[in-house]
C-alpha cells in the first residue's frame, strides 16, 4: 500500500506518519514541501506519487485568527481539499480527511450523529464544512473522520497549556460550560491505521462515508484541566486551584459550540473500531504508555 500524507509535522500528521508506516510506503509532506494554498503543488504531488491512499492531516486550525483571515482558512480547509479530492479520484486513491466537531453549532443536548445537520458558528467551522461538502460532491472514494479537542505531547494544545499554567500559577481559570471529548492525536493515528488494515487494499476504492472518531465519554474543559492536574500533581503539596468559569468570562474572537460531543456508534458498528474513554487516553499519553484500541 502506497500512502501520501499531508501535514506530517502537525499534531495528527506526526502521529500518522508513525502509525501508517507498517502498512506500506508512506510519502509524507510538510507545509514547506507541499503548500496546500498552492493548487499546482497538490496536483504535482498526487500525480507524482500516485498513492493508493491519500491522508490529509493538514489544515488551517487557528480558530480565532480565522475570523480575520477567512480567505486563508478557506484556501486550506476548503479549496485545497477540493483539489485533493479531485486528484485522489483521478488516481483512484482513497482520500482520508480529518474534520471537526465545529461543523455543528453546539445547540443539541445529546451527542451529534453523522446525519445531524451541520450549522457552524465560526469561520473555521464553515471552512471545514466546505471541505467536507467538496469531497462528497466530487464523489471519489473517501473517509471523512470528524474528531474533537485534539491534543498531543507536542505542538500547541490545551493539554500542554494547562501543564505550563500549573507550573506558573496558583490559580487556573477554565471554562466549564463547553462539553466535548478530549482526543489524543496518537489515538487518531492508531485508529486510522486500524481502519486501513480492516479495509484492505481490495476495498479502498469502494469506500465512502463520514464517521465520528473521538475518545469515549465527555467532559468540560474544566474537567479536562482537573484530570491533567490530578496526573501532574499527584505528589505536590498545595497544588494550584482549578477554578470553573462560564464561557462569557473567557471571551474569544470566535464563538465555540457549547456541545462538541460526537457519537462514535456508527464507526463501531461499521468497522468495529472504538477509542477508550478520554481519561484512559490522557493517562496513557501522560505516562508514556501504549494505548490499546478496541
Amino acid at each position: 500500500m502506497k500512502i501520501l500524507l499531508t501535514g506530517k509535522n502537525g499534531q495528527i500528521g506526526w502521529e500518522l506518519a508513525h502509525a501508517l508506516a507498517p502498512l506500506g510506503e508512506v510519502i509524507a509532506f510538510d507545509r514547506g514541501e507541499l503548500d496546500l494554498a498552492v493548487p499546482d503543488q497538490i496536483v504535482g504531488a498526487v500525480r507524482s506519487v500516485r498513492p493508493d491512499v491519500l491522508v490529509n492531516a493538514a489544515a488551517y486550525t487557528a480558530v480565532d485568527r480565522a475570523e480575520s483571515e477567512p480567505d486563508a482558512a478557506h484556501a486550506v480547509n476548503a479549496a485545497a481539499v477540493a483539489v485533493l479530492a479531485e486528484e485522489a479520484k483521478r488516481v483512484r486513491a482513497l482520500l482520508i480527511h480529518f474534520s471537526t466537531d465545529y461543523v455543528f453549532d453546539g445547540a443539541k443536548d445529546t451527542p451529534y450523529v453523522e446525519e445531524d445537520r451541520p450549522n457552524p458558528i465560526n469561520v473555521y467551522g464553515r471552512s471545514k464544512l466546505a471541505g467536507e461538502q467538496a469531497i462528497r460532491s466530487i464523489g471519489g472514494p473517501h473517509l471523512i473522520l470528524r474528531t474533537s479537542w485534539v491534543y498531543a505531547a507536542r505542538g500547541r494544545n490545551f493539554f500542554l497549556t494547562i501543564r505550563r499554567l500549573l507550573r506558573e500559577k496558583e490559580e487556573v481559570r477554565v471554562v466549564s460550560d463547553q462539553m466535548g471529548a478530549p482526543t489524543p492525536a496518537g489515538a487518531l493515528g492508531s485508529a486510522t491505521s486500524t481502519l486501513l488494515r480492516k479495509l484492505g487494499v481490495a476495498n479502498l476504492r469502494g469506500t465512502r462515508g463520514t464517521y465520528h472518531l473521538t475518545a469515549a465519554g465527555n467532559t468540560s474543559w474544566h474537567g479536562f484541566a482537573k484530570e491533567v492536574a490530578r496526573l501532574e500533581l499527584r505528589h505536590v503539596p498545595n497544588p494550584p486551584r482549578i477554578v470553573p468559569i462560564p464561557s462569557d468570562q473567557y471571551p474569544s474572537v470566535a464563538r465555540r459550540p457549547r456541545n462538541s460531543c460526537l457519537s462514535n456508534e456508527k464507526l463501531l458498528r461499521t468497522f468495529g473500531v472504538e477509542l477508550p474513554r478520554w481519561e484512559a487516553c490522557l493517562a496513557a499519553l501522560h505516562d508514556g504508555l501504549p494505548l490499546a484500541l478496541t
